[in-house]
């Protein structure tokens, strides 16, 4: 049985392992440019988990995946190169990242989202062909392109229930 709650600064070296492996994950699966070597800092999830935006998954009591979850405006998706679903209020879901070791971790981690809101706004790069793949299964819709400062064109995708 898995909870999501959210993180802690005690969960914070297991977090920095989870990205750090999520890193050589995309490294090894033709996605080298998303996150490089740095990504997130280490500052920012300090800020996030201060802020209560860093979220946290877990099983036995061993997190297994992290994920930034927040209610919009995201000034990341004011500009598109297409168009949004809409243009209502959202939430947004950035930086997620599994151990591996547990299955399913991204569609947990959209279900618990939903518990709080049916328009979630999220993006990956255009090498992550896994996550695209993940998003899709899930009934996230490819709405365009977004462009991150420092990392350049990212793919945007949208999920609206009706």
């Amino acid at each position: 049985m898995h909870v999501i709650e959210k993180a802690q600064l005690s969960d914070l070296p297991r977090i920095l392992e989870i990205y750090e492996g999520a890193r050589q994950f995309m490294r090894e699966n033709g996605n080298p440019n998303q996150w490089k070597n740095v990504h997130p800092p280490k500052d920012s999830l300090i800020e996030n988990i201060e802020e209560q935006k860093l979220y946290v998954l877990k099983e036995k009591g061993k997190v297994h995946g992290v994920f930034f979850f927040d209610k919009g405006p995201d000034p990341t998706y004011d500009y598109i190169e297409g168009n949004w679903l809409n243009e209502d209020d959202y939430c947004v879901i950035h930086r997620i990242a599994s151990s591996g070791e547990v299955r399913g971790v991204l569609k947990k981690c959209f279900e618990y989202c939903l518990q709080f809101t049916n328009n979630i706004k999220i993006d990956t790069h255009a090498d992550n062909k896994i996550m695209q793949k993940g998003l899709e299964g899930l009934g996230f819709i490819h709405c365009g392109t977004i462009y991150v400062p420092g990392y350049g064109p990212m793919k945007a995708y949208q999920y609206c229930k009706v």
